[in-house]
């Protein structure tokens, strides 16, 4: 094992194999609670109910479920005191199979994959338009992993009152990516609506105003992030993800700061799957094609798509090429 600690959501990445969750459980657990989990720490997670989403347990994990990863978001079946009260102590028993999941690496060649939140609906990709600067790279990343890991991505503009926002918004606009506009003097109503019923995870870097978008969407979010995620251990850890109940409905998560994306486990035809159209284009492909178009690859059926079909192709095209800038696929 190398110098950097072994954590629940690292995974290893081998060619052919699948970071799904194990379900194996015992006969006995059969009338389990389900449940989803909100937090984790230091080996006990924190998990509200699907009965009672007011009520959050404190859980082990059980000894049939081994080094089984149980990351934020996932849904579980847990067993024993499930009446939240403190000093009580529950078992999850089960990990069900994931719709979803966010994942990223320390860096491009990192062999393992982390995974930030699963079964998250939707990847708010909060970026501001200056102070600090917009970095497209950072959004095009976020994107590949979104587009990889069934999540809908959603482009977030803060600070529009200190640049225009349609220049920065264009570079994406063939993609049709949906753009919010959530700065701090913005009405909140549409972000609102945007994430009600739903489960939204949101990134961006330190300083782009996710933590005041938060606060505003979830009121009093500092003191209810220390009530889900201390799990019983008195304090809040920020190097995980931690759910949030939004007042209208559906969840947030909130997750740590990102200083780095890698994409270790994302290949040019992952982020074409995304696209259903272009994904059947692709199959006219000549084998060992990139998709990155000419002189590379003069045959690539992508070029030979027309209208909106073809302006979309070319835009993740342009995605693919600045992603193989830092992370040579070859």
């Amino acid at each position: 094992m190398s110098k950097r600690q072994y954590d629940e959501s690292d995974v290893r990445v081998r060619p052919g194999r699948s970071s799904r969750p194990r379900t194996k459980t015992r006969p006995e657990h059969n009338d389990a609670e389900t449940a989803m989990v909100v937090s984790v720490d230091r080996g006990r997670w924190g998990v509200v109910l699907e009965e009672d989403p007011s009520t959050r347990v404190v859980c082990m994990r059980a000894r049939e479920l081994g080094r089984t990863p149980i990351v934020v978001g996932d849904d579980v079946s847990v067993v024993g005191d499930l009446s939240g009260k403190t000093d009580t102590l529950a078992r999850i028993v089960r990990v069900a199979e994931r719709r979803t999941v966010l994942r990223r690496t320390a860096d491009d060649t990192d062999p393992y994959e982390r995974i930030v939140v699963a079964n998250a609906d939707q990847l708010l990709i909060v970026t501001a338009l200056a102070d600090p600067p917009p970095r497209t790279g950072f959004v095009e990343r976020a994107l590949a992993a979104a587009y990889v890991g069934g999540l809908t991505p959603v482009l977030c503009l803060t600070k529009g009152d200190l640049a225009d926002p349609d220049s920065f918004r264009a570079a994406f606009a063939d993609l049709e990516l949906p753009v919010l506009i959530a700065g701090r003097d913005d009405p909140i109503e549409p972000a609102q609506e945007l994430l009600a019923g739903k489960i939204t995870a949101l990134i961006g870097h330190s300083g782009v105003g996710k933590s005041t978008l938060i606060n505003r969407l979830v009121p009093d979010a500092y003191r209810a992030t220390a009530v889900v995620s201390g799990v019983g251990k008195g304090r809040h850890t920020s190097t995980q993800s931690v759910v949030l109940p939004l007042p209208g409905g559906g969840w947030a998560v909130d997750t740590p700061g990102i200083r780095s994306f890698g994409l270790a486990h994302v290949g040019p035809e992952d982020v074409i799957r995304a696209f259903d159209d272009l994904n059947a284009a692709i199959e006219n492909c000549p084998r060992g094609c990139t998709h990155f178009g000419p002189p590379a690859d003069p045959e690539c059926a992508l070029d030979a798509l027309t209208g909106q079909q073809h302006r979309r192709a070319m835009a993740v095209r342009e995605l693919l090429v600045s992603l193989s800038v830092a992370n040579p696929w070859d």
